[in-house]
């Protein structure tokens, strides 16, 4: 019987992380062919790409009420990337950083970070709050792609804020809608002529892959639940742990691919990136279906953790400007320190 159901929890896995990556490719595909710009391709699956399984497994737990997956697998995944993922890269492959990564995304990362901890401390995260995380991220990604030439190349945490406050990101978004919609029509015909084929195929892989997506969340979250229940462990530990590692496979393989092509900027950018991402966004919009209540272990515990290794990576990124071997090394010492902890608290 567990045998059965530890089967069914990697077929739900494998289903999840191969339907992602079908899912964002096939999307991406057919926008292309029907003529929407790259911006909103970028907006809608290229950022968003290797967070899918993330916010598939958060938002099935989140109609399920099971608020420790949901936290769990946020905070855990963060926690992961820097410590095993970016420490492994690290290790393989010193991983040059740049000033950006520090002053613009770095501190966008520890600031939504500190910004959840704030919220968690009544022991629920609302759906105001959750809002308020969506509203975020959507003006943090607008702010990357409409003000570079405003900013000159200072894209900085000060610049970030100020732009967040006066709501430059509403009428980015309406002038970047209007744009796109004259585009679209013209480009469109042109992409029509020339690639009508292989359209059908594009889209029945993205319904598809849709589906897998869909099965292997449910799938992967209830035998989550069900191994949780059987150990007579916390949900929130089986999200941090079990459910965190399984959802950042994708996460994994490009940083560690990019990292041993000796793209460092590019891998540490995806792990920063996808850190906002499940924050602002995976947190968000799983709130926004249900309230979400807070166990201890993630106020007092994970989140706390989660703030202090962000903080260690913005110093290892600021050292020299580079992730050295060693810092990778002490990344993932830390990781296992933080493991067993976890466990013996349970």
């Amino acid at each position: 019987m567990v045998l059965t159901n530890f089967f069914i929890l990697l077929l739900g896995l494998v289903f999840l992380v191969k339907g992602s990556d079908y899912f964002v490719k096939s999307a991406s595909t057919i926008a292309k062919k029907l003529g929407v710009s790259e911006f909103v391709i970028g907006l809608t699956l290229v950022a968003v790409g290797t967070s899918i399984p993330e916010l598939a497994s958060s938002i099935a737990a989140s109609v399920q009420q099971a608020s420790g997956i949901v936290v769990g697998n946020v905070v855990g995944s963060n926690i992961v990337n820097i410590g095993l993922i970016v420490g492994f890269a690290a290790f393989l492959s010193p991983m040059k950083t740049e000033v950006e990564m520090l002053k613009r995304d770095g501190y966008i990362m520890l600031f939504s970070a500190v910004l959840f901890f704030v919220f968690a401390l009544n022991g629920e995260l609302s759906i105001i709050e959750s809002g308020l995380f969506v509203l975020l991220y959507i003006a943090y990604t607008f702010f990357l792609f409409e003000e570079a030439e405003k900013y000159e190349g200072k894209l900085h945490f000060k610049e970030f804020i100020t732009y967040f406050f006066k709501f430059q990101y509403i009428n980015s978004a309406r002038q970047k809608l209007n744009g796109t919609g004259r585009n679209g029509n013209s480009d469109s015909k042109n992409e029509n002529g020339r690639l009508k084929g292989g359209f059908s195929k594009d889209i029945v892989t993205l319904v598809l892959s849709c589906a897998a997506i869909i099965i292997g969340a449910n799938y992967f979250v209830d035998e989550s639940i069900f191994f949780a229940e059987l150990l007579g462990v916390p949900d929130t530990l089986i999200g941090t742990t079990l459910v965190a590692v399984g959802t950042s496979l994708p996460e994994l393989v490009v940083t560690v691919s990019a990292a041993r092509q000796g793209y460092g900027n590019i891998a540490l950018g995806n792990i920063i990136g996808s850190n906002i991402t499940n924050v602002l966004m995976i947190l968000g919009l799983s709130g926004l279906l249900y309230p979400i209540a807070i166990a201890e272990i993630s106020l007092f515990f994970t989140t706390p953790v989660m703030i202090f290794i962000s903080v260690i990576l913005l110093i290892f990124i600021s050292t020299g400007w580079e992730i050295k071997r060693w810092e990778g090394v002490a990344l993932m010492v830390f990781y296992a320190a933080f493991l067993l902890v976890l466990f013996r608290m349970s």
